[in-house]
């Protein structure tokens, strides 16, 4: 168990949204404030940790032929397990990120970490594992809100900071409202992804020109 090849590989080398593009659904529909990308990456950590460690302790007994059936109900108990939480606990959350929360169900992130590590690592490196993707996921999240919220509604921090209200940073007359739409989160996707590939292929080409 590596532990700082795994925090890599979740943050950076391979983050689940910015280089292996898995759960484009949320990043592109929910990434408008602050509140909501904070807000689905804490439930994702969650769930992919928890779900992590329960397919790896439960790994050699799963048969092979129904293996994404037993995840699927695994993921599923602990979205649920959320989910109700979120409703009694955080509900301005829960209205607002609405269908997408037990859609986590179906998230390619955690259904994918769950067939392609958990199911074949130790409990305490499919932990890790869970802990280290979910952080990624959450950060292509955050990057992603602040872009969009500040670009397309001239805020930083609505429905977490100064009473929910955020700050304002740009005069309303001046942004770009098409930000917050879905044609925004298309670009703005690209752009951060596009910037990642970018700075994550310089060291390769400094090996090349070494050589």
């Amino acid at each position: 168990m590596n532990v700082k090849k795994q925090f890599s590989e979740g943050l950076v080398t391979q983050n689940p949204a910015l280089v292996q593009l898995l759960g484009m659904c949320p990043l592109l529909a929910i990434t408008t404030s602050l509140f909501n990308g904070l807000g689905m990456g804490v439930m994702v950590i969650a769930v992919l940790t928890c779900s992590n460690v329960v397919i790896s302790a439960l790994r050699k007994i799963i048969p092979s032929k129904v293996r994404i059936a037993c995840y699927i109900v695994v993921i599923a108990g602990f979205v649920t397990m959320v989910d109700l939480l979120i409703k009694g606990f955080v509900p301005a959350l829960s209205s607002s990120l609405g269908l997408f929360i037990p859609l986590i169900v179906v998230n390619c992130v955690v259904l994918g970490r769950a067939e392609g590590f958990a199911s074949k690592n130790s409990i305490g490196a499919s932990a890790l594992d869970g802990i280290f993707q979910g952080i990624g996921y959450t950060v292509a999240l955050v990057i992603m809100c602040v872009i969009r919220e500040f670009l397309g509604a001239g805020t930083f921090g609505a429905g977490l900071l100064n009473n929910g209200a955020g700050f304002q940073i740009l005069p309303t007359d001046v942004v770009a409202l098409g930000m917050v739409l879905p044609v925004g989160g298309f670009l703005t996707l690209g752009v951060v992804i596009a910037v990642v590939q970018y700075f994550m292929s310089k060291p390769k080409k400094n090996k090349e020109v070494a050589k």
